[in-house]
């Protein structure tokens, strides 16, 4: 396996970044990724996602991490630090996307650990995500010592329709 590539934070992304991120968004949902869209993905709805998430970024109150390769972003994940006041010390990691052409090479487990390292340094230090039901994300999340809370059959629908569930899972920084 070759070493997992640069990640960086993008606390202002720019058009460039945001059409690379729609990129990556689009291919993982035209690939079956359950994350929030269905086919077919619009471009411009990609990019109106990825435009509220940048300003989100903007403001502070996200977290956006990249990857790139030679092509350009080919994964991300998300530190949502808006949260209720009675939570200072947590954070929801969201949409790890890694486009199909840099699966394999260690890059989601690298993004996972870029995500918990930003929210240590943010003072946050208890995590929180969803993800399908027995995935491949579920499996990579478990071997990185995600704690499984459990499963709700039929919380959204696949890419293409029909049902799929949702795990949800912590990891507790604290220890």
């Amino acid at each position: 396996m070759s070493a997992p590539l640069a990640i960086t934070e993008l606390a202002a992304p720019d058009a460039r970044d945001v059409g690379e991120l729609a990129d990556v968004l689009i291919d993982c949902v035209e690939g079956g990724a359950s994350v929030s869209f269905m086919l077919p993905l619009a471009r411009d709805h990609a990019l109106a996602f990825w435009h509220r998430v940048a300003g989100e970024a903007e403001a502070g109150r996200r977290v956006l991490l990249v990857a790139r390769d030679a092509l350009g972003i080919c994964g991300t994940v998300q530190l949502i630090l808006d949260l209720p006041d009675n939570q200072p010390h947590r954070a929801d990691v969201a949409k790890m996307l890694v486009h199909r052409r840099a699966r394999r090479r260690g890059l989601g487990a690298a993004l996972m650990r870029a995500a918990e390292a930003a929210a240590r340094s943010r003072g946050r230090d208890l995590l929180v995500l969803d993800t399908v039901t027995d995935s491949d994300a579920s499996r990579l999340y478990e071997r990185q010592g995600w704690v499984r809370v459990g499963d709700i059959p039929r919380y959204a629908l696949w890419p293409r329709g029909g049902f799929v569930g949702t795990t949800y899972y912590y990891r507790d920084l604290s220890t």
